[in-house]
């Protein structure tokens, strides 16, 4: 996947330099509209809205084949993020280094829901030795219906360890604070595309500062994120 920058009013570099500071700092489309209208680059808010909702996204989608591989121990929360005016619950897990896994949006708490984030997290890293969750009966009961989907498949030597221990739990709950502050920065998102969009590229800046992309050369943050539109 490559970016297409055809039809765009301003040059490619212009874009993704707006977008990283979109996404890796509290800055609003309006401040970053006033900081790029200081050398005389004039594009509205709304412009870069809908930089973010189209190419966040799939920036984040060239990452993750750039994503160096994360340990087989997982700890797995959900938080509240608002959309519509309304809450609606986000999963996430690291690894017992703080590293990002994955991330889903989902209208709904339930044991689908944490069944479709465990599908999204396991196709892109493989089955965990070990989740640790909270006291959630939904996280448990969808880890359950994977494990014994492994065992009917005949993978027994590969279930998942379960584990529910609140303070094995902080590392992941700290993590949500980047999310969480862009939520309250822009006071909650308007659509769900917007919010999914956002999500995706602040979880993109958060990884790449964590030093999650597989590269051979040494690079800055900022380089990194620039690399993935080349």
């Amino acid at each position: 996947m490559t970016l297409n920058f055809s039809g765009r009013h301003y040059p490619s570099d212009i874009i993704m330099q707006a977008l990283r500071y979109y996404l890796a700092y509290k800055l609003s489309y309006r401040e970053i509209e006033e900081i790029f209208a200081e050398r005389n680059i004039h594009f509205d808010h709304s412009t870069l809205n809908r930089w973010v909702i189209k190419y966040a996204p799939q920036l984040e989608a060239i990452f993750r084949k750039k994503k160096r591989r994360v340990s087989g121990s997982w700890r797995m929360d959900e938080t509240y993020i608002k959309v519509k005016g309304r809450w609606v619950y986000y999963y996430r897990a690291v690894d017992k280094y703080g590293a990002i896994i994955d991330f889903y949006l989902s209208e709904t708490r339930d044991e689908p829901a944490a069944r479709a984030f465990f599908n999204k997290a396991i196709n892109q890293h493989g089955l965990p030795e070990k989740v640790v969750i909270d006291k959630s009966g939904a996280n448990a009961a969808a880890l359950d219906t994977i494990n014994i989907r492994l065992w009917l498949s005949g993978y027994m030597l590969f279930m998942i360890e379960v584990l529910a221990v609140k303070y094995l739990n902080n590392i992941v709950e700290q993590s949500h604070r980047k999310v969480k502050g862009k939520m309250h920065q822009c006071l909650g998102w308007k659509s769900w595309k917007g919010a999914e969009s956002t999500l995706a590229g602040v979880e993109l800046c958060s990884m790449i500062k964590l030093g999650q992309m597989d590269t051979t050369e040494i690079m800055t943050p900022w380089e990194q994120f620039y690399s993935l539109a080349a």
